[in-house]
This record gives C-alpha cells, structure tokens and sequence, in this order.
C-alpha cells in the first residue's frame, strides 16, 4: 500500500484539506466529499441527493454546461461522482500539471453551481433512464440495496429508496435545489482531498486562490439516523418480471461503523469465513454440498465497508432453482452461522480470510483514484484519513472468538428477510 505522509488543515471557510503527495507517478487525484447523501434528502424527494450530483456537472455561473467535462478531458483526465447513503463525492484524475484545473474546477462549482429550469428537467429525464437501465429493466435491478432496506429499517432516511421515485423526481424545483445547495454545499460540510505528485506548499497556495473566496456558510446540524434492530424476523416479497431464478437475501443490524470500529470489522471477516472463496463456509455447504443455491455472497454495508455511518447492514444473498424452498435455505445459513458461533474459525482458515482482505485493501490503495476517495472519505466519516493505512493490520488482529462473537449475534429473531420471486410467464 502507497503511504503517504498526511497534511491536515481546513480554510477560513471551514473547508477541511487532506494533503496525500506521492511522488512515484506524474498523476495528481482531486476529491470532494460534501456530508450529504440520501439519508439526508428531504421526505417526498427520493432520489434528490443523486439527481444534485448529476446537477453539479451542469456548469456554473462561470462555466457553461459540459465545460468541466471538456477542461478535464482535454487534460488527459477522468472524473466522476457519487452518490453514498451518507456523503456524496467528486473527483478528478489528471497529469500532475493540470492540478490547478482540477482545483479551480471544483472550486468553482462549490462557489455556484447552475441551476436552472433547463438543466434541472434535462437531469431529471436523465437520472429516469438511468433508473429505467439499472433497476426497472434490469434483472435483479435494486437488488439488494434498494429492496432491502425498506424491510430491515423502518424509518424514511433509512428504508427509503436512494435512487428514486420517478413521481418524486418529477416534482423537484429549482428552488428546492438552491435550498439543498445551500444547505449541505457550504465549505464547511465538505473535505477536499488532494492525493499524487505535487509539493505541499504548492497545493496550499493553489488551494487557498481557488477555494478561500469561497462564501462560508454554516454547517447543517446532521440528525441521528438510528432505530432500533427488528423486533422478530420481518419477511417480505418482491415479483421480479425480468429474474430467470428467485433470490434471497437476509439484513442484520450490526455495531456501528464509526464509534465501534473494531467490532464492525469483526463482521467484515466474517463475511469473509462465510462466503469468501469457494473454500468458504456457505460457497462448500450450499453451492457445492447440498446443492441449494447456484452462488451466495455476504457482505457489510450495502454499498461496501466503510461507506456509512450507522445504521448499517451486513448482508448474504443468494440465488436458487425454483425446485428450492427458500426455508431450507434458511435453515442451512443458520446452521452454518451457528457453528461459526459455538466453534471459533481455526487460526489457518482465518489467516486465508484476512490475509485476502489484506491484499485487497493493498491493491486498491494503490490505485490513485482509489486512494483519494478513501483518504476524502475517512476524513469525512472517521476525522481520520490515516485510518485507511491503519485497516490491513487491524482486519489481520481480529481473533478467532470475536469472529464467533459475532456470528452469535446474527439471529434469525431479529433480521429481515427479502426474497425475489421470478414473474409468472403470461398465458399467450
């Protein structure tokens, strides 16, 4: 894994700074997260956080529309965002000569996006296909992070469905985008990340002409999004027109990401123990033991680890032959987990688990684009961007018996439980 050594300051404006120089490549990465996502969008507007995202590559008051795609193209660059259940994020992959750009181009939104008629129903119409591709014809589209969620949780930050309603969507207005800007767009509810070959003093100065004029405003007060877990096992069913086989998939609360770090990550290698590889616990017993389901996976976070706030989610899915009865399936998932839970893994099937872990992380932190983002994001949830250095050697500490402790917590009483069910073929 590329460490660098950190540089932490935040401007006049509030706007926190994370500095990562690396001087091994002549690449440079940009980030900005802003603390807002689809947790935080307003009732009766699903989908608004990421149709923002889409509005905040519409120009500027400065800038006109597809004028950031063509400055960074024109660079040699690549850029993109996204839109998280707690953040949303920004960046930018250039020769290390054009950070300036980069800089000056993400200031300049952050100052004043446009947001007019046009560019607002132009996106929404963009962000409908967009859905109509990923979810609506699609199969298994929204599986499992869409559909989920609104069986797990109870609550409209929490169950509702981040992409959107279309009806929702349609009834957005501008005033309703100048007020979200305003409201969670401030210098003071973002983190700019700068990661790559540049010098520390030169990143500081450019940082400072192109963002410290950048109006401050105040920081929105973020709520607490937590609930309780289900009181008993809550099932639901969703028809899928478009799914060849029926799915499943089970929701279990788990210890918060932020202030129980440690613990959180004992369910990060348990999702590897049990499904990880085809010498896992699930992959040998229900694929290739019994023959129940055709793949199964676990996971935390319903976008990933290390993505959100609480409340999070560990997952496992699985796809099966109609000929299956989901219970069965069921059955033999808790019967694995209560294994893990009155036996701890051995210390050689653990290593296989975290050392795979380690090695990811590894890969994926040296990829610039990779390494800005995660950097940008720990600031923003952790206070702590060195935490991503830290993360291979914690996930490798995790012992036996808290691997077991915390398979014991995912009980069958307290989880929901989501299946897909293929539509019947309509009578010609």
């Amino acid at each position: 894994m590329t460490v660098s050594e950190l540089h932490r300051y935040t401007l006049s404006n509030g706007l926190r700074v994370v500095l990562a120089p690396d001087s091994t490549s002549p690449v440079v990465g940009v980030s900005v997260h802003y603390d807002v996502g689809f947790r935080s969008e307003p009732e009766g507007r699903t989908g608004f956080a990421h149709l923002f995202e889409h509005l905040m590559f519409q120009g500027s008051e400065s800038l006109e529309k597809l004028a950031h795609f063509r400055h960074i193209q024109s660079s040699g660059g690549t850029f993109n965002g996204s839109t998280h259940p707690d953040y949303t994020d920004y960046f930018e992959v250039l020769p290390s000569a054009a950070l300036e750009r980069a800089l000056f181009l993400e200031a300049d939104r952050m100052r004043a996006p446009k947001l007019t008629e046009e560019n607002l129903r132009n996106q929404i119409d963009v962000v409908k296909e967009e859905i109509r591709l990923n979810v609506l014809n699609r199969p298994y589209g929204g599986f499992p992070w869409i559909l989920l969620p609104p069986v797990l949780f109870q609550t409209f930050p929490n169950a509702h469905n981040g992409y959107g309603g279309f009806e929702d969507l349609e009834q957005a207005t501008v005033a309703d985008c100048a007020a979200f800007f305003d409201t969670y767009y401030a210098p003071s509810n973002a983190v700019l990340t700068v990661a790559g070959d540049f010098t520390v003093e030169g990143a500081q100065e450019l940082i400072e002409k192109h963002f410290g004029d950048v109006p401050a405003r105040p920081r929105p007060e973020r709520p607490s999004f937590a609930e309780p877990p289900p009181a008993g096992e809550v099932r639901s069913d969703h028809e899928d027109r478009l799914a060849p086989l029926p799915a499943v998939a089970l929701g279990y609360r788990i210890p918060d990401p932020i202030d129980e770090l440690d613990a959180y990550i004992n369910y990060l290698v348990l999702a590897g123990v049990l499904a990880d590889g085809d010498g896992s616990r699930l992959q040998q017993r229900l694929v290739y033991g019994d023959q129940l389901v055709t793949d199964v996976g676990a996971g935390c976070g319903l976008f990933g680890p290390f993505e959100a706030r609480d409340p999070d989610t560990f997952t496992i899915t699985a796809m099966y032959s109609p000929e299956v009865d989901v219970d069965t399936i069921l059955t033999a998932i808790d019967e694995e987990i209560d294994k893990l839970a009155s036996t701890p893994p051995d210390a050689e099937e653990l290593a296989k688990v975290t050392a795979r872990w380690a090695a990811t992380l590894h890969k994926e932190h040296d990829r610039l684009v990779s390494r800005t983002l995660a950097l940008g994001a720990f600031e923003l949830l952790y206070g702590d961007p060195a935490l991503v250095y830290s993360l291979p050697e914690r996930i490798s500490a995790i012992t036996p018996d808290a691997v077991s402790a915390a398979a014991k917590s995912l009980r069958p009483d307290s989880r929901a439980v989501l299946t897909i069910s293929p539509a019947p073929v309509a009578a010609e």
